[in-house]
């Protein structure tokens, strides 16, 4: 049942009308950070709010305005839609919470505009997770674009400043490529309108021309979700403050990213017709290829955030890849990857902050017997880490076995391999931090000092490892990401029956 409803409206706006207030602080930083705080908790209720009735079928609607008779500013709720919502808002109160330990803890500069930006990138998120068709999803998308820009900027430097053009050229471009994706699917279709299973069909266009727009679209997503070689501003990124990082590897940016290739696939043009017009193995083997090679790279990074960025390219390309095989248990595997993979590596970003701000190290190789100066921190750390590598009763290992389910079902095992493959490598470029910190004398313990770091830092890294078990054990576990994947993957894939697409 559709119902007409504000609460769409003002999951978005909550955040938005922090960032106003946040603005307007700028002399009390308590009330700045109480007016993030009520945010995040608020953003975060107010979806949760909407949780049992999605569940139970139910679509929650709300139209800003009327452009024309087929296309509108719209604002919709359902099982896709819900999983990345439920997810950015849930991690949005801990990481709120992170942020004000993090930059009181090292002083930073400009704490009002990096929370008002931090809201009205929430903002753009969660419009994007509700987003009804592809151009309230496009503004959004560039909204996020330019709200995320002053947070890779915040250091104010010349590498800040580099790395802040690449990333704003590079999003930019997405965007652009996007925007002509979603004006040629309105002239051949007449409607942008997201719809379970696409509403693209072989006789709207020549094949040709619905490979075309299909390639386009996706390389706009694969720029966001830093698929190789569309890769090279998220290493560069890494200037930005640690919490910026978490945002974009966790809830923002690069989750958007796959999230519109998600939709894309999912409910633009639809397993049916990708099957169809033979188009969609090579966003396979760019997945598969993109796993492996970022893994081996990240192998070789001293610098811990760059390798742990280098992970999450290989990481988002398992949902790229889930979604590309097209089977109903490979799509469910892809978003739960999307929930595994936020929760997983929030938390190592996390604990890397608190590292760096404790040691004043930024390599693995400076990181000696941290494990007994940091217990909580590098037990954290290291429970995230074998969740990455997809070790049982850890989130990442629900994703991974529906993923490798989701290869067979499709009929490809050769995919399966090649999970494994990332799987081991994934062991091999983060369990020797962990043996590093526990496993290696530091020579110089008696003489170096440690600095001081919040418990507002250290209390949400508990909170998404235990977040990470919990769902590990209990995959559908309030707030029920299992089901919402299981009924998105059904309403996607409705037309699969045991011979695959036909």
């Amino acid at each position: 049942m559709t119902i007409v409803d504000a609460r769409p409206f003002l999951a978005v706006g909550i955040s938005l009308a922090a960032a106003i207030l946040i603005s307007f602080s700028r002399r009390w930083p308590n009330l700045r950070e109480t007016w993030s705080a009520i945010a995040s908790l608020g953003k975060f209720g107010i979806i949760l709010s909407m949780l049992p009735g999605v569940l139970a079928g139910d679509v929650y609607t709300y139209t800003l305005c009327q452009l024309t008779d087929t296309v509108s500013f719209t604002l919709r709720t359902d099982p896709a839609g819900m999983i990345f919502a439920v997810l950015a808002s849930m991690l949005w109160v801990p990481m709120n919470f992170y942020s004000i330990g993090y930059m009181r803890c090292n002083q930073e500069r400009e704490q009002t505009g990096y929370f008002a930006a931090f809201a009205l990138c929430m903002s753009a998120v969660m419009g994007i997770a509700m987003a009804e068709n592809l151009l309230t999803f496009f503004v959004f998308y560039e909204l996020l674009t330019l709200a995320s820009y002053p947070l890779v900027l915040h250091k104010r430097n010349q590498e800040a400043l580099s790395a802040s053009r690449k990333y704003l050229v590079y999003t930019l471009i997405s965007g652009q490529l996007f925007l002509v994706g979603i004006v040629a699917v309105y002239c051949i279709a007449g409607t942008i309108s997201f719809t379970p299973g696409g509403f693209l069909n072989a006789g709207m266009a020549p094949r040709w021309a619905l490979q075309g727009i299909f390639v386009l679209m996706i390389l706009a997503g694969s720029v966001k979700a830093a698929v190789m070689p569309l890769h090279g501003w998220l290493p560069a990124a890494m200037i930005a403050p640690t919490p910026v990082s978490a945002l974009l590897h966790a809830v923002a940016v690069v989750k958007t990213g796959v999230f519109s290739v998600l939709r894309i696939i999912g409910f633009v043009f639809g397993p049916q017709l990708l099957a169809e017009i033979n188009i969609i193995d090579f966003v396979s083997w760019t997945a598969a290829g993109t796993m492996l090679v970022s893994s081996l790279i990240a192998i070789r990074q001293d610098h811990l955030k760059r390798r742990l960025a280098f992970s999450t390219i290989g990481q988002l390309s398992y949902i790229v890849l889930g979604a590309s095989l097209l089977s109903p248990l490979a799509v469910k595997g892809a978003y739960l990857h999307l929930v595994a993979h936020a929760v997983m590596k929030i938390t190592l970003f996390m604990c890397a902050g608190l590292i760096i701000a404790r040691t004043h190290r930024n390599n693995i190789s400076e990181l000696y017997g941290i494990g007994k100066k940091l217990p909580v921190t590098m037990a954290c750390f290291t429970i995230a880490s074998l969740g990455i590598a997809g070790v049982p009763f850890i989130v990442g290992f629900v994703s991974k076995y529906n993923l490798a389910l989701g290869a067979l079902q499709a009929g490809k095992p050769l995919y399966v391999l090649v999970w494994v493959a990332s799987a081991i490598l994934a062991a091999a470029y983060l369990l020797p931090v962990c043996q590093m910190a526990y496993f290696r004398r530091d020579p110089e313990e008696k003489f170096r000092k440690y600095g001081a770091h919040s418990n507002l830092m250290l209390v949400p890294i508990c909170i998404t490892t235990v977040i990470a078990v919990l769902l590990g054990i209990v995959p559908d576990i309030y707030p029920h990401f299992y089901e919402l994947a299981d009924m998105a993957a059904k309403a996607i894939c409705a037309g699969w029956t045991a011979e695959g697409w036909q």
